[in-house]
């Protein structure tokens, strides 16, 4: 049944599915499960990098044994648990790093002014280290920024309303280095061969999509609560 607890079987099923690089949806399609399902549980146990069918079945099964979650986790993050499961695994879909996408997604999902080292530790049950790899990866991406309230001695991490507004920024730069590599490539080859010609339609799109994407970005109504987006 769509709604029953994966089998063994299901689990073998989707490791095979991404082995041959199916998405989430075309595995569950296989399955006659909701994608959701299938995101969840990958998500939950590896990844779609490290994802095994003995060990997922395994790990579920301990889970089940023990029953609620460990009483050090926070409350807010449990209830939270099944959106960060979904956000990360969409995240990780993308092309982000699974714990930077777990890192990203529990600050997202936050009803607190942001989170410090220790609360994220404390949530995810992983080592300062890899918080400190994933926060430095995001903030590269202008994706996390730092705070400390005046008389605190600890720094939290803030994933602003405008997130998305500063992943597009990011985006269309990237873009426009691409854009101009491909233009002097055009130029070097010259406009009237069909590399140069190929080369400079190429940059032009990129251009073109790097505007179209500023022009939306700054006509969307922005209704964050902590204030407008800044470049």
């Amino acid at each position: 049944m769509p709604g029953g607890r994966l089998t063994h079987d299901d689990r073998r099923r989707i490791a095979e599915g991404l082995a041959e690089g199916l998405t989430y949806a075309g595995i569950a399609r296989r399955l006659g499960r909701p994608t959701s399902t299938v995101s969840r549980e990958v998500s939950r146990n590896g990844g779609p990098d490290g994802y095994r069918a003995d060990h997922a079945h395994l790990a579920t099964a301990r889970r089940a044994r023990r029953g609620a979650p460990p009483a050090d986790r926070p409350a807010a993050a449990t209830a939270s648990g099944g959106f960060e499961e979904r956000l990360t695994a969409a995240l990780i879909s993308t092309g982000v790093p699974r714990m930077t996408a777990r890192v990203l997604a529990c600050l997202c999902g936050t009803d607190t002014r942001g989170l410090t080292s220790a609360d994220l530790v404390r949530r995810l049950q992983v080592s300062p280290a890899s918080v400190s790899h994933a926060i430095a990866y995001l903030e590269a991406q202008e994706l996390v920024r730092r705070e400390r309230d005046p008389g605190q001695r600890y720094e939290r991490y803030v994933v602003g309303d405008d997130v998305w507004y500063r992943s597009l920024l990011a985006s269309v730069r990237t873009n426009a280095l691409l854009a101009d590599a491909l233009q002097e490539g055009a130029e070097t080859l010259g406009p009237t061969t069909p590399a140069g010609a190929r080369l400079a339609e190429m940059s032009e799109f990129l251009n073109h999509l790097g505007a179209d994407l500023i022009k939306k970005a700054e006509a969307w109504p922005r209704k964050g609560r902590w204030g407008h987006p800044q470049r």
